[in-house]
């Protein structure tokens, strides 16, 4: 097993010089080409950027490894409807609630894997297409709960840590396509905030594989939902014929 462990290592790391050192159409290479913001191999316009057998085998390896565990993760409403190379479909539902229902969609994206972060869009479950910023329901909160820098002065408890909501669905417009804002994830590391948070730095950690993603997915969308919230709304008074 070490020994295979070594020859992997060293073939990905092969791979990784070599893909860097690939010249693009326009004369940029792999590494300018993730800085400059692109999110497939068809965006870029060119040839795809490792070898699609190399892909293929890791997108494969990543589908075996969550075979072995799929059982218990489709009880928890995780639902892989389609899984061709490059891109996996998933579904997640909420069976903590009932009636259980199906919340969204996913499409993972492993072209260039792993040269590239996968590249992860929320979708409608039926159709598949991403959602807009202004599509999305409003259960779809996708919050994290991240400290704040000061503490907080609570009334008859004292000083206590502080915490703030983080939305991890980012758009800067209504019409916009939101991504999930996590390391791991090709559009956080493409977008201009985070480029000092190079996706080299998470690729050996195990952020972007197949199970990390599904598990965010599910953490911060489906696993807070606790139970329907009902609101009653008066829409007018039942009377009978108006009197003569």
């Amino acid at each position: 097993m070490a020994g295979d462990m070594s020859q992997e290592s060293t073939s990905d790391g092969d791979l990784q010089a070599a893909a860097l050192s690939e010249p693009l159409i326009d004369g940029a290479t792999g590494e300018c080409a993730i800085a400059a913001g692109c999110t497939s191999a068809t965006e870029l316009g060119t040839e795809v950027l490792v070898d699609p057998v190399v892909s293929r085998a890791k997108f494969d390896r990543e589908l075996a490894d969550y075979a072995t565990i799929s059982k218990d993760q489709r009880r928890l409403g995780w639902w892989i409807l389609s899984a061709e190379f490059p891109e996996v479909f998933v579904v997640f539902a909420a069976p903590q609630l009932r009636p259980s229902p199906v919340l969204f969609g996913a499409r993972i994206d492993f072209t260039n894997y792993d040269l590239w972060p996968p590249s992860v869009r929320i979708v409608n479950p039926f159709t598949g297409t991403p959602y807009r910023y202004r599509e999305l329901s409003p259960t779809l909160t996708f919050m994290r709960r991240i400290p704040t820098s000061a503490p907080v002065q609570v009334p008859g408890l004292g000083v206590m840590e502080g915490y703030a909501e983080q939305p991890l669905l980012i758009a800067h417009g209504p019409d916009e396509i939101p991504f999930f804002c996590i390391p791991g994830v090709r559009e956080y590391h493409n977008h201009p905030a985070h480029t000092g948070d190079s996706w080299f730095l998470h690729r050996q950690l195990g952020e972007g594989k197949l199970f990390f993603l599904l598990e965010k997915l599910y953490r911060y969308g489906v696993e807070p939902l606790k139970a329907y919230q009902f609101g009653l709304q008066i829409a007018g008074f039942i009377r009978p014929e108006s009197p003569l």
